[in-house]
């Protein structure tokens, strides 16, 4: 049996990217008509547009009363404010857009003009022709493992269960993380040994970068890095502090004139995070997690930011596989958040499968 969990894991997410493989090509897709209040389909629509792992391509849209969406998609139906006495006034728009469409999902956004007697109503008529009804929580970022419906006294309701943090899940992936770290250092011995001679060689100043990260729950800890910068690359950061490129908290720079020759090919290669596999090893750290923030960078964290320092920072995580410097601050914050609440040891390993990728491609380091 012990081998059996990661197995399983690693064929779920195999067949889980070859299906979002074939979703993004245009295949194995749901022709989706969104209902609900306009401001609320707009942000419906928006969100289902950024992401294209998602089975829903949105077709047409039918706002609940006058105002009118923002969203590409056309208006196909639009239904009133209130419920009304016949269901035939609900039913018979949304049904017409349905056909016309060649629709066979309809997505809903509940709200105070959508009561549960109106989408029951709805419900049926969808039903009876053979089109799927999704109800649309609002929830965002949740993954489905976490989420269980029930029903008490005839109200169906949405249990939302607390993120993974402790039991026998965490002790394997810390298990995991120091067994694995420690192989990593044996296996790569000769890696370490060529590339602390190429920074030697390459510019004056020591092979490792000793920094003051931040770690879980605000903890400091000293991150270790091959230097890939000038030896007083501390002191040239306040001169540079103009010419960030980056719009939030973290300090990035395309063409960086600290980082010496050797250092832009180690961080091409990603081989300048090597040395943080010993800070694994001691428990600062995981092989997956956020990425450390610098003290100042933490210091200036709102009350969702902060929410990245809930788990050990990673030498790999979901912002390394998904375009690391070339995102926003406002995306890398999402995806730390999407990983902090929904943390699996199938998250991890789909991490550490996309970072080898990453690493070969070199998108977004610099």
């Amino acid at each position: 049996l012990v081998p059996a969990a990661p197995a399983s894991a690693a064929v779920h997410t195999l067949v889980h990217w070859h299906l979002v493989a074939r979703r993004r090509d245009g295949r194995a897709v749901r022709r989706t008509l969104v209902i609900g209040a306009a401001k609320a389909v707009d942000g419906l629509v928006g969100h289902l547009a950024r992401r294209t792992e998602h089975e829903f391509i949105v077709v047409g849209v039918c706002p609940v009363g006058e105002e009118n969406p923002q969203s590409l998609a056309p208006v196909a139906a639009r239904l009133g404010r209130q419920t009304p006495p016949r269901m035939t006034a609900d039913s018979a728009p949304v049904l017409d857009a349905a056909r016309r469409l060649g629709v066979d999902t309809v997505l809903v956004v509940p709200g105070p003009h959508l009561s549960g007697t109106r989408l029951r109503r709805l419900s049926w008529t969808l039903h009876g022709e053979g089109c799927r009804l999704v109800v649309v929580p609002g929830l965002t970022e949740v993954s489905g493992r976490r989420l269980n419906v029930f029903s008490v006294a005839g109200i169906t309701m949405l249990n939302v269960t607390p993120p993974l943090r402790r039991g026998l899940a965490a002790a394997l992936k810390s298990v995991t993380d120091r067994l694995g770290a420690a192989l990593l250092i044996v296996l790569l011995a000769p890696v370490f040994a060529a590339v602390a001679l190429a920074v030697r060689l390459d510019s004056p100043g020591p092979v490792l970068h000793r920094q003051t990260r931040v770690g879980r729950g605000g903890a400091p800890f000293t991150m270790l890095k091959f230097r890939t910068m000038v030896a007083d690359a501390e002191r040239l950061r306040r001169q540079l502090a103009a010419r960030n490129e980056q719009d939030g908290r973290m300090f990035k720079i395309r063409r960086d004139p600290r980082i010496t020759r050797a250092g832009r090919l180690l961080r091409r290669c990603s081989l300048d995070e090597l040395p943080q596999l010993f800070n694994v090893l001691r428990g600062d750290m995981s092989l997956v997690g956020p990425r450390p923030p610098l003290p100042d960078e933490a210091a200036r964290y709102d009350e969702v930011e902060l929410r990245r320092l809930d788990v050990r920072p990673g030498l790999t995580g979901v912002w390394q596989v998904s375009g690391r410097s070339d995102l926003s601050w406002d995306e890398t914050i999402a995806l730390d958040l999407g990983y902090v609440d929904n943390w699996s040891p199938s998250v991890d390993l789909g991490v550490l499968m996309r970072t080898v990728r990453a690493v070969v491609t070199g998108a977004g380091a610099y």
